[in-house]
């Protein structure tokens, strides 16, 4: 046995193992992890350390290597990287009329542009599948007390001109019709999930997880050649 070169996806000795994610408080413990599993992801473990702090393991998709890959960690933001987070909050006098003028400047770009940031990127297999999660998550946002208004929901539609067939997809899509915003590249889409369950950003503000979708048959498509 090869102790040294163990088997992996499409024969690379590399694999993106896993992100560790992080909610602010032990009331986000449980609608932080229901977020995941409305984004399609499988919970493996859900171990409790006390006054409502959970430590939680979920997985992209199985793993047929069992090597964990594709995992994301959930956990609750560690103190010390809460005291900076909280640190910089304050030198920056987040939130009160002093305010550093650079937190609204973030605040503004991200609000351009959804990937601007650190963000988790999930590619779908399946229009309809992403089609699916934007729906449920929609409705979440709408009516769910774990989730309502803890959500906010930008969708990038593949690019006009490049394919008749794919634009007139998009135009019957009941989620990226609804957009006037394009991707930056071709025969691909984009959904961005933005969520203050999840602690991301400088200021430990609100994570972005994407969800792509490549249009089959274009193997030049946005998410392996960037066209500028």
């Amino acid at each position: 046995m090869d102790t040294e070169t163990q088997p992996s996806l499409g024969g690379a000795l590399k694999s993106l193992g896993h992100l560790a994610l992080h909610y602010r408080s032990p009331e986000d413990a449980p609608r932080a992890a229901k977020l995941l599993e409305l984004l399609g992801m499988k919970r493996l473990q859900e171990i409790p350390f006390g006054g409502g702090v959970i430590f939680y393991q979920f997985t992209v998709a199985d793993d047929p290597t069992g090597r964990g890959i594709g995992t994301l960690y959930l956990s609750m933001v560690p103190p010390p990287l809460a005291g900076i987070t909280q640190a910089i909050r304050s030198l920056l006098k987040v939130g009160t009329p002093e305010e550093h003028p650079a937190v609204a400047e973030l605040r503004q770009g991200q609000e351009a542009d959804p990937e601007m940031n650190f963000h988790v990127g999930l590619m779908v297999n399946s229009l309809d599948e992403v089609e699916r999660i934007m729906l449920a998550l929609r409705e979440a946002n709408e009516s769910d007390p774990d989730l309502k208004g803890r959500l906010k929901l930008v969708t990038n539609k593949a690019r006009a001109g490049d394919d008749p067939a794919i634009e007139a997809r998009m135009a019957a899509s009941p989620v990226f019709s609804q957009t006037d915003r394009y991707t930056y590249g071709r025969y691909g889409c984009q959904a961005f999930i933005e969520t203050d369950l999840l602690a991301g950003g400088p200021i430990g503000e609100n994570l972005v997880i994407e969800l792509d979708f490549a249009f089959p048959d274009h193997p030049d498509n946005m998410f392996v050649k960037t066209v500028v």
